[in-house]
């Protein structure tokens, strides 16, 4: 290209081109990619032609250089004035995608709680942690001999069974209770013992005041002279804490393998206050846990002299003590994390 018309002829259909270009331009990126087109330093149009200076005479080097440096400098304030207003008009934009109404009614967010069955529990022990009683947490995975012998638990007794208890060997088997941690701390401890021992469960039981896994939490003492009055006084305290002031308890005979003698305890009934409804079942008396005083053949199978020493024990399952303190008549809504249920607890 040596003729200097073609040349102006090329520059004014550079400026045309942008004039009519930059108005199909909707937002700075495109227009920042549309400006490299002309003004990028080694592919753009624009410094394309000073390239051609080599093909214009000498004399005309001075006019023509004039004029590509006109069009880049009224390419550059073209693009830059547009490109400022786009910017402009794009904070105004995201401001307004992004503003927030401050008369608006707030989102409400719900705050976790921690579950029921977790409320009794850490409750439990902080009553009975405040009566000097430490803390043991066993093994889910339990032997025969500590869930089931140790405890004075007849070869044929129906907990033993099958259809009763999950087995993983015929040694070992998922623990039916907490007890078993008691067998393990009289054997490593020597007299006065003071524990709890909470921990999860397992029995072939469903239904909808049964689970086959469940919480229980088991406490045992062992002392020179401990009788059923020190058991009653202990679970009083309880009661009272869980259930409220007025509350009191009623111990009735029953059998457990591994204390004698056994009680089943029952509290009163803390809906009616004892005159009769539809939760004891008009009876005034809802049966909570069981217990006893530790069966002498336990204290002797962990060298405990019988003689010497007595102990108590009682177990108590925690959901419950859950179901009952928070009006749930169905065991499986503790597992089944139902908002609705979860959020009509506050503790």
């Amino acid at each position: 290209m040596q003729d200097l018309n073609e040349l102006r002829d090329s520059i004014n259909s550079i400026k045309e081109e942008i004039v009519n270009g930059v108005k199909e331009v909707r937002n700075s990126k495109a227009l920042y990619e549309f400006k490299k087109t002309f003004l990028d330093s080694k592919a753009g149009k624009i410094n394309a032609l000073m390239k051609e200076m080599k093909n214009i005479p000498n004399e005309l080097k001075a006019e023509f250089g004039k004029n590509v440096n006109e069009l880049k400098n009224w390419a550059g304030v073209k693009f830059d004035e547009l490109d400022a207003s786009m910017k402009e008009a794009e904070a105004k934009q995201r401001y307004e995608d992004e503003k927030i109404d401050i008369t608006m009614p707030a989102v409400k967010c719900s705050c976790g709680k921690l579950h029921p069955v977790t409320l009794v529990k850490n409750q439990l022990i902080d009553i009975f942690a405040s009566m000097g009683f430490d803390v043991y947490e066993g093994t889910e995975i339990e032997n025969d001999y500590y869930n089931f012998t140790a405890l004075n638990t007849p070869q044929d007794h129906p907990a033993r069974d099958m259809q009763d208890t999950f087995y993983l060997s015929p040694q070992f088997l998922l623990r039916t209770q907490t007890s078993s941690g008691q067998i393990h701390v009289m054997e490593n401890r020597k007299p006065p013992i003071k524990i709890l021992s909470p921990g999860k469960v397992f029995r072939s039981d469903d239904d909808a005041t049964h689970s086959p896994m469940f919480t229980q939490m088991e406490g045992l003492v062992v002392d020179k002279g401990i009788t059923l009055r020190d058991l009653k006084g202990m679970l009083e305290v309880m009661v009272k804490r869980i259930f409220g002031e007025g509350t009191t308890t009623r111990l009735r005979p029953s059998y457990f393998p591994f204390t004698e003698p056994s009680v089943e305890v029952d509290v009163s009934c803390f809906e009616c206050g004892g005159t009769g409804c539809r939760l004891c079942k008009g009876t005034g008396w809802i049966e909570v846990l069981g217990a006893g005083i530790v069966n002498k053949k336990v204290l002797e199978n962990c060298n405990i002299d019988s003689n010497e020493y007595s102990g108590l024990a009682f177990g108590v399952g925690v959901e419950r003590l859950a179901m009952l303190k928070y009006g749930i008549n169905n065991i499986k809504l503790l597992y089944e994390s139902d908002l609705r249920v979860l959020e009509q607890l506050d503790e």
